[in-house]
């Protein structure tokens, strides 16, 4: 049974974004793309009132393994980061869906929103990726 969140979407490239009904949505990576980093060390977010495009990265998450970037499921304007990653990567391994996510947009272009994949599509990325 997966443990996948039902409430957000997902870009095949282990980013999740959940809607917060009041215009503006949060984002963050999966638990699986937190899994197979590891233990997270670093985390360089998009600054307030920048601009994302849907694809485009926009943070850097790096782990004792790896660094990787982190993509925008969606083309907006960045409202707000969690500062408390600055001092707490690991908040990511801890609750990747919760605590641990990374910023909030105003989406100027939904037009991004339909690629994305309900928390089933996702978990069929995930098997076929295992």
């Amino acid at each position: 049974m997966s443990n996948t969140p039902t409430d957000r979407r997902y870009a095949k490239s282990h980013e999740w974004i959940k809607d917060e009904g009041d215009g503006s949505y949060t984002i963050g990576i999966t638990a699986h793309a937190q899994e197979l980093l590891g233990d997270l060390v670093f985390v360089d977010l998009p600054e307030v009132g920048s601009q994302v495009e849907a694809g485009g990265d926009c943070a850097v998450v790096e782990s004792v393994k790896a660094a990787s970037d982190v993509y925008s499921p969606v083309t907006g304007e960045v409202i707000a980061i969690n500062e408390a990653l600055d001092g707490a990567p690991e908040t990511i391994n801890e609750d990747a869906y919760g605590s641990g996510w990374m910023f909030k947009v105003k989406v100027t272009d939904s037009g991004s929103m339909g690629e994305l994949l309900d928390a089933d599509g996702y978990d069929a990325v995930i098997a076929e990726e295992e």
